[in-house]
Parts: C-alpha cells; sequence; structure tokens
C-alpha cells in the first residue's frame, strides 16, 4: 500500500515538470512607426560642412589684402618716378636709367594686376560654390529636424530667442554692474563701474573740430600738476600739428588757454605730424601716431624734438586698421595710444593676427623703445574705442547713440580674457573718437563730436566702492 502510494506521488509530480502546451505561452511584436533616423546622412552634412569651413579660411583674404597693398604701394612710387623722368627731359633724350626703373615698374605692377584679376575670380568662383553648399546644408538640415519629434531643436530656437531678449532689455540699463570683480593688480581695488558724466563742455571752439583727445599728464611736472591738453584734428578731421594747454579745468571749459598752443611743425601735415586722435601726453611729452608712418612719434613740449618707434612689421596704420561699428568706421584710428599708474600703451593690428588686438608697452628713457607685447583675441574692427586702466585693456563698443558699453577686458598680469564685462557708458554726442583713462582722478576723459566729457571709474577698495556719491 505505501508502495502504490509512493509511486502515484512522484507520477504527479512529474506531469507538473513538463513544459506548458503552445496554448499557453505569451509573446509580444513591437512595431516602430517612426522612420528610422539617417546616420549616414547627419554624417554626409558634417562632412560637407567641415569641407566649407576649409575652403573659407583667413588666408584667403589675407591674400587679397597683401596683393591690394602691394599694388597700392607700386602706385604712387611710379607716378613719382614718372614725375621725376619728366624733370630731367632735356627736350630730346629722356634719362636712359629713368626710363627702365618705370619698365620694371609697370612690369610688376602687370604681374600684380594679373594676380588679382586671378584671386578675384578665384573668390568669385569661391563664393558661388559656397553659396549653393550652404543652401542645400540648410535644406538637409531642415529634413534632419523633422525627425526631432521631441522637439529638442524648436524648444533650443525658442530659448536662443529668448536670451536674445533677455540681452537687449538689459543693454538699456546703464547701470548694470558687472557679474564679478574685474582683475588686475590695480592699487584702487577692482574696477566697479563708470559714473557721470562730470564734465560737459564745447571749450572755446563749439562744433568746430569733429575730433581730437584731451586730458590730464598722469607724470605732470612741477608746477603744472592742475594743467590740462588739448589736441584738435584741425585739418582734414585727419592732421594736427598743435596741443594746446590750459592752466585748470575751469579754463578749458570756458575757453581760456595759457599758455596756449605748443607747436610741433609750422605746416600740417608734414613729417612728425599728428595722424589720427588717439593722442596722449606723459611726462610732459605727447605720444601719437606720425604722420604716413606705422610708427609712434614722441614730441618733448620743452625741448620741442621728437623721437619715432617704429611698429612691428605688418602694422596696418593709414586707415587700414580702424575702429569701427555696424554703421561707420572711425578714420586714421589705426594706432591708440593709452595711459595708466605705470606709463603709456599703444594698442594696433597687423596682418599676422588677422585684425586682432594688439597691446604693447612703450618703455621710457633713450632711445624710446618697445617693450612687452601681448596678442589678443578680440577683432579690432568689433571695437570702438580702447584704454588702460591698472596694466589690464579694456575695450568698448557701439550700442545705440545713447549707450557705449566696455564688454572686454586683458589682463596683462595674468593673461586672462574676458568678453562679459558690461558696464555701461552714458554718451552726451553719438560717437565717442578717443577715450583715455586718467590715473591722477581716476577720471575716462572722451571726446566725442568735437565735445569734451569726463566720467568717474569707480573701484571697489576693501569690499566698498570709492567715490559713490559721485
Amino acid at each position: 500500500m505505501k508502495l502504490y502510494v509512493i509511486v502515484l506521488l512522484c507520477a504527479l509530480f512529474t506531469l507538473t515538470q513538463q513544459a506548458p502546451s503552445p496554448r499557453d505561452k505569451c509573446s509580444c511584436e513591437l512595431t516602430n512607426s517612426e522612420k528610422a533616423f539617417p546616420h549616414e546622412k547627419l554624417g554626409s552634412v558634417e562632412t560637407n560642412a567641415l569641407k566649407c569651413n576649409s575652403n573659407i579660411t583667413p588666408q584667403k583674404t589675407l591674400e587679397l589684402e597683401s596683393l591690394l597693398l602691394g599694388l597700392e604701394r607700386r602706385l604712387p612710387q611710379l607716378q613719382d618716378d614718372v614725375s621725376m623722368l619728366e624733370r630731367e627731359d632735356d627736350g630730346d633724350l629722356y634719362a636712359v636709367i629713368s626710363l627702365q626703373v618705370i619698365e620694371n615698374e609697370l612690369r610688376e605692377i602687370k604681374l600684380f594686376m594679373d594676380r588679382l584679376n586671378s584671386t578675384t575670380l578665384g573668390h568669385q568662383h569661391l563664393t558661388a560654390d559656397t553659396s549653393q553648399q550652404l543652401e542645400e546644408l540648410k535644406a538637409e538640415m531642415q529634413e534632419l529636424e523633422t525627425y526631432d519629434i521631441m522637439q529638442v531643436v524648436k524648444t533650443q530656437r525658442a530659448n536662443k530667442d529668448l536670451k536674445k531678449e533677455l540681452d537687449q532689455c538689459s543693454n538699456g540699463l546703464a547701470t548694470i554692474q558687472p557679474t564679478q570683480p574685474l582683475q588686475g593688480n590695480c592699487p584702487h581695488g577692482k574696477f566697479l563701474n563708470v559714473t557721470g558724466p562730470r564734465v560737459y563742455t564745447a571749450g572755446e571752439y563749439p562744433g568746430s573740430y569733429k575730433y581730437g583727445a584731451w586730458g590730464q599728464d598722469p607724470k605732470p611736472q612741477a608746477g603744472k600738476e592742475s594743467w590740462y591738453w588739448l589736441v584738435m584734428l584741425t585739418s582734414s578731421n585727419r592732421y594736427a600739428n598743435y596741443v594746446r594747454l590750459y592752466s585748470s579745468l575751469s579754463s578749458l571749459i570756458v575757453g581760456v588757454s595759457t599758455p596756449g598752443n605748443v607747436q610741433i611743425s609750422p605746416s600740417n601735415p608734414t613729417t612728425n605730424t599728428i595722424q589720427g586722435p588717439n593722442v596722449v601726453l606723459y611726462g610732459g611729452e605727447l605720444y601719437y601716431n606720425c604722420y604716413n608712418l606705422d610708427s609712434v612719434c614722441r614730441f618733448n613740449l620743452t625741448s620741442q624734438t621728437v623721437d619715432t618707434l617704429q611698429l612691428p612689421k605688418g602694422t596696418r596704420f593709414n586707415s587700414k586698421g580702424n575702429f569701427c561699428h555696424l554703421d561707420e568706421c572711425y578714420p586714421f584710428t589705426d594706432l591708440d595710444l593709452a595711459t595708466d599708474e605705470s606709463g603709456v600703451w599703444v594698442i594696433y593690428t597687423t596682418t599676422q593676427d588677422f585684425g586682432n588686438l594688439v597691446l604693447s608697452k612703450v618703455e621710457e628713457g633713450e632711445p624710446l623703445r618697445l617693450g612687452q607685447t601681448w596678442h589678443t583675441s578680440v577683432l579690432k574692427q568689433g571695437v570702438t574705442n580702447t584704454f588702460m586702466a591698472c596694466g589690464v585693456l579694456y575695450a568698448t563698443r557701439y550700442l545705440n547713440k545713447e549707450l557705449e558699453e566696455i564688454f572686454y577686458s586683458f589682463d596683462t598680469t595674468t593673461g586672462e580674457q574676458r568678453f562679459n564685462i558690461g558696464i555701461f557708458i552714458k554718451k552726451m554726442s553719438p560717437n565717442i573718437y578717443a577715450l583715455n583713462y586718467s590715473p591722477v582722478d581716476q577720471m575716462l576723459h572722451a571726446y566725442c563730436d568735437s565735445y569734451m566729457v569726463s566720467y568717474k571709474v569707480l573701484f571697489n577698495r576693501n569690499g566698498y566702492a570709492d567715490n559713490v556719491f559721485y
């Protein structure tokens, strides 16, 4: 009996371990209604975009600019040589050597013209091909965007538009302060803000001279601590041949010049005269762009002598590297001279830097020489003015007729660059043609469409803003 029960139990256990019948199985089939994403097409778009970027390079623009510059320099030389040939004419026979020189120059000019025509034609084809490629890439990206069923791209675009609107709203507030203190080893503390204007005057020549510069000597001679200087471009809005001195700020405002003019040259323009509005006075010496040269001139007001400092090869001059904004460029602002607590600086650009700002220290003493040089990442034509304060370069840009923004800084101590400064200057006239910082009283002196305007620079010392009531 016991054996029989055990056999039944074993049979029952065996039956429970058998696999279920096909009728008891459960299966699922997943069907994706969406189209498969074309990864191959996205890879093709990326490849075409890289090819497009490789075709458009700064070197191509530089090649065309170099050819134009070479042609520009040869044509005046040819004209001079032809004039010399005419003077050598004795009525029957021209000088053989002069004819050979002119023949060689004409041959060189023809070669330049051929290369220029070839380069221009190549650039025209490249422009046409690139435009077509961009249209094709745009169409392909729009097609790929249809696969964005989660609308990520659409949301990102909406966020970008919202951020742009917020930035425009922020730019309308002239009292916005930077998100963090600016850098630099400054005895006054951190650069905090700019307030004012404190001074707004047309001086003794209201509306007469659109371009110029003014300010104080940061290293004045004894007895001249309260003096102010003024340089106006009196010829073609380009040249000046004297600096005008005032014994006090009130004298400058009411237009009483004592001791008057200190003349650099009796004629204008000529060798050693001033070219462009970016001028500074330091240690009784005027620093400026030499007439028709890629050089800095230093004019001693006491001895009335001029020293010249040659800038690096490739420096742009004669209105080839100006300050600009969208509507216009400020002519003959290739070289910007600046002063701060440490001395004199020169800001310029070169062909090697593809138009980016270059900053060099001008060393005092004899002979005049260039000190350390720094290369930045900000395009000069996207800047309207620069100035130095405590070894830091600051750049401004044109926002509208009422506001100028200090948007960029370069710290010469740390090498740090910032593009988000966000300090706004309230303008009394649409254009600021010269802007310079005075370490004597921490003022910014601006020359705006023949008006002289000054602003107070606020520094943050020990956590508190200096001069907060200005």
